[in-house]
């Protein structure tokens, strides 16, 4: 057996010698997978592919479906050197420093989306924005809790931020002024509806490291149907209007579009090819697991449906890419990345850990998604993260320690899915997930195969973000 390509460090010569029982299950620690090019190995722990003899292939496919055991039996069972100490061994991690902090400045919205899980912003509370004194302790906040001479981010979220775009531009220099006195390189990142963009924003972002992520849901039929502008406007000639101040007064460093996924969104694959024809250099799809209005929800029975279509689209971005040709769909390449590097984590995202997000009166949460929850409240800027509570949350939280997490060969690859959606609705979507990630296993190999100047390119390219996200 011969390693297929070099995915995250380069494992040791020496057999393993483990003899503690597979975590609840075979299944949880190898699979067994075919592409184009044969039968290969995935290893869960370390995310390594193998090469592997259609013949053995078989053998250990019937072995996963039969048998309990341990690593060096499987081993000695199908002579397969399962080598290394364990890279994830269920210990928790410990509160790393901060590394990003996301502010929402402005809890309201000039639109009006049914599938919002901030509810316009206001988190099932008032609308309200960020004062001065408390985007700056943010920042100072930030800088302070940061690794020495580390590199930062400053979100920006909402609601819609630019509704407070003087505190956005405010904030930008005195974090770039801050950062420049403690050592520290500071980038940003706003998601946005871009209704309301303006030259002078347009000239901001484009001025500093600034990744802008737009919220997109399809044509203009499409767009309008999910975005209530008001007075009958229409939010997508606002969007469109939005991209031109960016063309002619400043493009930032990354321009991403996400589109929000429900039961009425229309084709897939129709609105990420209109999305890359507007000119992102990044569109991807996120599921709406959770939302006020429950009818706006994929349910689990649509997951299915899901993706289908998500596959579709992933087939496109492989023959392109294969083809040599650009195509940026975001989901996709984030998948090839993180294969590339052999990513496997025990968590989800950044979340709680080096990434918090502050409340427009001054809390510090989890995440962006979570302000004004207090089951994942985190502290303030005030007094700082709250290190035992942030603890806590990575202790509970580790996916071996998680049900049905632990026993799934995909979980350093999930990561068990967002905190957000796992609190409202559990995990409707772990088949959708397992099926989606065999997908990319299998694209991996044969991109790899047909493109392996992709992955140079893309390790030479990577976009700014806020905090760590799924695949």
């Amino acid at each position: 057996m011969t390693v297929l390509l070099q995915i995250g460090r380069r494992p040791p010569d020496v057999p393993v010698q483990a003899t503690s029982p597979l975590p609840a299950g075979p299944g949880a620690q190898v699979r067994a997978f075919r592409s184009a090019h044969g039968a290969h190995l995935f290893v869960a722990d370390g995310s390594r592919l193998y090469d592997l003899p259609e013949a053995t292939a078989v053998r250990l496919e019937e072995w996963l479906s039969a048998s309990e055991g341990s690593l060096d039996e499987l081993g000695r069972t199908l002579d397969l050197p399962l080598w290394g100490a364990p890279r994830i061994d269920g210990t928790p991690l410990a509160p790393p420093p901060l590394s990003s902090i996301s502010l929402n400045v402005m809890q309201a919205c000039n639109l009006s989306c049914g599938h919002c899980y901030a509810d316009e912003g206001r988190f099932g509370g008032s609308a309200r924005a960020m004062p001065r004194a408390t985007a700056y302790a943010a920042v100072d906040r930030l800088l302070a809790e940061a690794a020495p001479g580390s590199d930062v981010v400053v979100g920006f979220m909402g609601g819609e931020p630019l509704l407070a775009r003087d505190l956005v531009h405010e904030v930008v220099r005195y974090a770039v002024r801050a950062g420049a006195t403690t050592g520290h390189r500071v980038r940003f990142a706003i998601t946005t509806n871009l209704t309301t963009v303006r030259p002078d924003d347009a000239a901001l972002f484009a001025e500093h490291p600034f990744t802008v992520t737009v919220s997109l849901d399809g044509d203009r039929t499409g767009h309008d149907a999910l975005r209530r502008a008001p007075g009958g406007a229409s939010a997508y000639d606002r969007l469109r209007a939005g991209l031109d101040t960016l063309a002619r007064h400043g493009r930032p460093r990354h321009l991403s579009a996400r589109v929000s996924v429900t039961p009425y969104t229309g084709r897939l694959l129709d609105i990420l090819e209109h999305g890359i024809a507007l000119g992102f250099d990044e569109v991807g799809f996120g599921a709406v697991v959770s939302a006020p209005d429950p009818a706006y929800e994929i349910t689990t029975e649509a997951f299915a449906g899901f993706l289908e279509q998500m596959t579709a689209c992933g087939e496109r971005a492989l023959a392109e890419l294969s083809a040599g040709r650009a195509y940026p769909f975001g989901n996709f390449q984030t998948a090839m990345e993180q294969l590339h590097r052999g990513a496997h984590r025990p968590y989800p995202c950044g979340a709680g850990a080096g990434y918090l997000s502050a409340s427009a009166e001054g809390g510090l949460y989890a995440c962006h998604r979570l302000v004004d929850d207090p089951a994942f409240a985190m502290g303030s800027l005030a007094a700082g993260p709250d290190t035992a509570t942030r603890q806590r949350h990575l202790a509970e939280r580790h996916v071996d320690r998680q049900e049905p997490c632990r026993s799934c060969w995909a979980r350093y690859l999930c990561g068990g899915g967002c905190y957000h959606e796992v609190s409202r609705r559990g995990r409707p979507g772990c088949d959708y997930i397992r099926g989606w990630l065999s997908f990319c296993l299998r694209a991996y190999v044969e991109l790899g195969q047909a493109a392996p100047e992709f992955f140079e390119q893309r390790s030479a390219a990577a976009p700014l973000t806020s905090s760590a996200s799924t695949v």
